[in-house]
């Protein structure tokens, strides 16, 4: 599509994200084949901020490193359940 975002609603953004994300997995025959390096990269974060130097036990890592993960989509609930409040507060 070759509409540029200038002028777009955010509606219209929404529906043309929309489009692009129905129209590349239509394409692809193994999702999960498709999305494993993010998935690893994002899981790697993790443990890149619990053990940067790679000296505890794997085990280890893997155990903080999903206390860590669990930390990061908790705090994003947390601020999405304060803006979701903050909105429905009436305007004074």
């Amino acid at each position: 599509m070759s509409t540029p975002a200038f002028g777009l609603t955010p509606e219209q953004r929404r529906l043309r994200a929309q489009l692009a994300a129905h129209t590349r997995w239509a394409a692809e025959s193994d999702r999960s084949a498709a999305t494993r390096k993010a998935r690893e990269k994002f899981s790697e974060r993790f443990e890149n901020e619990v053990d940067p130097e790679r000296t505890l036990a794997p085990a280890e890592r893997a155990r903080r490193a999903e206390h860590a993960r669990r930390a990061y989509f908790t705090r994003l609930a947390l601020l999405s359940s304060i803006a979701r409040s903050r909105a429905a507060e009436p305007t004074p």
